[in-house]
């Protein structure tokens, strides 16, 4: 079972998981993720903590995903305290879930080799350049993330040795050729209809709103009618990147520097090693021992790729002869290392090297000595990084300057703004679920809404957005929170009861067509009197084509025989129709391209719910205690 599952975690889809999971924490920032551990328990798993630094990360990685594909759709909808409280419960549960597979994936003995980390790492886009990887690249983004490289592929061992578990259970799954036969005849099934569709506009003459249903509206929704406290923001906006501008790097400074930091220009040396693993198992001394007999071998002459191919525990290195590739230092278990960088010349052999993974005898095969780039090879990189460092110093000394101003001076941003040479800028009414981009942070939001720069009318002090960028705020406008007056929304909830009312009597006339039909009552002249007719559409199949959504839902759920072949449905919009079922049409037989993709829709649908059904059956194992509303 668990070589089942090493195997099915070493696959493409598995590998492009991880690549995907791991991308997400490079670029938000995997030190942050695994360095903070709040005093702040928003769940704990069997014991184990979800902090909310954590829940904090993980809802706003998915609301930026989903606010970035979306846009103002989505946007719309956190708006609403209700989705709001339900989305992030929904991460909440998403991390719960995550939690519970990696304590089972321990639980069940599931690990991975420092060989799986490394190809990992080999084979993730983000650290390559021109379709290689590149170990600068490398090293540099772990650096910007505040990152080492053993804490990296220790936490990819994690996340590498949760997903063998996710990955073996969904692709466990399959479907059979009878269910792919009778999903292809469902699927593809085609249905002939006559319908009538009549938009709701057309009753609404014959419909009334009075006072009564006005107030009653009103009163049933007032709620809807609460508006959201707002204000107005002026602000004072400091960023170190735009202060790149003010500042100069001499070319004698470049040079200086890039002369006392040579070794942070260096090439790592770069050795490509294959290697014969034989796991420890259950009999260390037996491994080991058949270790030192191959180790014999390799003394007496014996090929060392042909022996790896045959003994080899790596399976994936041993079809390369046991390659591995170019590794640099500190990539590898420390042991591994260790005796890789030991050997002096190309084609030496090691002795027996044990590491947590059993017993490896490695083999020096190419070696890249470590270089050092040319002055003019890193000019620019240094100079943007003395631009950056000399902006930093002057970021942290208007900051100063802006913090003393804006107390000393609390009722004007004008002599802050003068004081570091930039604009007030202003912003719109927002709320604090419609506030705009640069002031959305919630430190930002906490203070905009105090009663301090409310009532009193003062500068705030300087909030710092993120490492780079404070600002510095003042209430300039604020709208309270209030219910909107019956006046002021009598328009809008008019035309909204109007709506509602033609649109049930829309439904009543149809209703009343569709009955006549099972009847078989003639219904022409009252078609005619809507200025409505019978259509007829073809061969319609279950993704509609132009025929509203509504109208192929209904279509498909009626039968040609009894009271059924006929009935009504309501568009999104309000119009309504009127559905006759006139004919079905067999699928066409199902060619085999077809059914291999049906197949595999088939049966990643089983794998989705065969992996929610373990989520859920470990979920009711668990002791879970969730320390939040929401």
């Amino acid at each position: 079972m668990l070589e089942r599952i090493r195997e099915g975690s070493q696959g493409p889809w598995a590998m492009a998981i991880i690549a995907l999971i791991v991308l997400s924490f490079v670029f938000a920032g995997v030190g942050s993720y695994l360095t903070s551990s709040g005093p702040t328990a928003v769940a704990t798993v069997n014991g184990e903590e979800i902090s909310a630094q954590e829940l904090e990360r993980a809802y706003q990685n998915q609301r930026a995903q989903m606010e970035s594909q979306f846009g103002e759709s989505i946007a719309q909808l956190f708006s609403s305290e209700q989705y709001l409280a339900d989305f992030r419960r929904n991460v909440l549960d998403r991390l719960i879930a995550e939690k519970l597979i990696q304590q089972q994936a321990a639980d069940i003995g599931l690990r991975v080799s420092d060989e799986q980390i490394r190809k990992a790492i080999v084979q993730m886009p983000e650290f390559q350049f021109g379709g290689q990887f590149d170990n600068e690249r490398f090293q540099a983004i772990l650096r910007q993330n505040g990152f080492q490289v053993a804490d990296f592929r220790d936490y990819l061992r994690v996340q590498m040795t949760q997903n063998q578990l996710s990955a073996a259970l969904a692709n466990s799954s399959f479907a059979l050729q009878g269910e792919v036969e009778q999903a292809n005849a469902l699927q593809r099934q085609t249905r002939d209809a006559k319908y009538v569709m009549v938009s709701s506009d057309k009753f609404a003459d014959s419909v009334e709103v009075t006072e009564e249903d006005v107030t009653a509206f009103y009163d049933n929704n007032i709620a809807s009618f609460d508006t959201e406290e707002e204000v107005k923001l002026a602000y004072v906006k400091l960023s170190a990147q735009d202060l790149k501008d003010r500042v100069s790097v001499d070319e004698q400074a470049v040079r200086t520097y890039y002369e006392n930091n040579l070794g942070s220009y260096g090439k790592e040396e770069e050795r490509r090693v294959s290697h014969i693993l034989i796991e420890a198992g259950d009999d260390a001394e037996a491994a080991k021992a058949k270790a030192q007999s191959l180790k014999a071998e390799l003394d007496g002459g014996a090929d060392f790729a042909a022996l790896a191919e045959s003994n080899s525990d790596d399976a994936f290195s041993a079809e390369n002869g046991g390659d591995l590739d170019f590794i640099t230092p500190e990539m590898m278990d420390p042991a591994f290392d260790e005796a890789a960088f030991a050997l002096a010349n190309v084609g030496d052999v090691s002795d027996v090297v044990e590491t947590d993974f059993g017993f490896h005898i490695i083999k020096l095969t190419d070696l890249r000595a470590a270089e050092v780039k040319a002055f003019e090879e890193v000019e620019a990189e240094i100079r943007d990084t003395l631009l950056y460092d000399a902006a930093m110093e002057k970021y942290f000394e208007l900051q100063n300057t802006m913090a003393e101003i804006a107390f000393e001076v609390p009722d004007t941003l004008e002599d802050v703004a003068n004081a570091v040479d930039l604009p007030i800028q202003e912003s719109a009414m927002f709320s604090r679920n419609t506030a705009p981009v640069d002031l959305s942070s919630p430190a930002v939001l906490e203070v905009a809404f105090s009663s301090e720069l409310i009532e009193e009318g003062l500068n705030s002090d300087i909030i710092e957005l993120d490492d780079e960028n404070i600002v510095v705020v003042r209430v300039v406008e604020h709208n309270p929170q209030r219910t909107q007056s019956l006046d002021e929304v009598r328009e809008g909830i008019e035309a909204s009861v109007k709506a509602d009312k033609s649109k049930a009597a829309a439904e009543a006339w149809a209703s009343d067509i569709a009955q006549k039909v099972r009847a078989g009552e003639s219904v022409d002249e009252l078609l005619a009197a809507q200025s409505a007719s019978w259509e007829t559409a073809t061969e319609v199949s279950r993704a509609g084509g132009s025929l509203a959504r509504a109208v192929v839902d209904k279509l498909f759920s009626l039968a040609l025989e009894g009271d059924n072949k006929v009935d009504t449905a309501t568009t999104v919009n309000g119009d309504v129709a009127i559905v006759m079922l006139e004919g079905v049409n067999a699928a066409p037989a199902i060619e085999e391209n077809i059914a291999e993709s049906l197949q595999q829709r088939l049966a990643q649908v089983q794998g989705q719910r065969v992996y929610q059904q373990y989520i859920d059956a470990l979920r009711a194992q668990a002791d879970i205690q969730v320390t939040i509303t929401q």
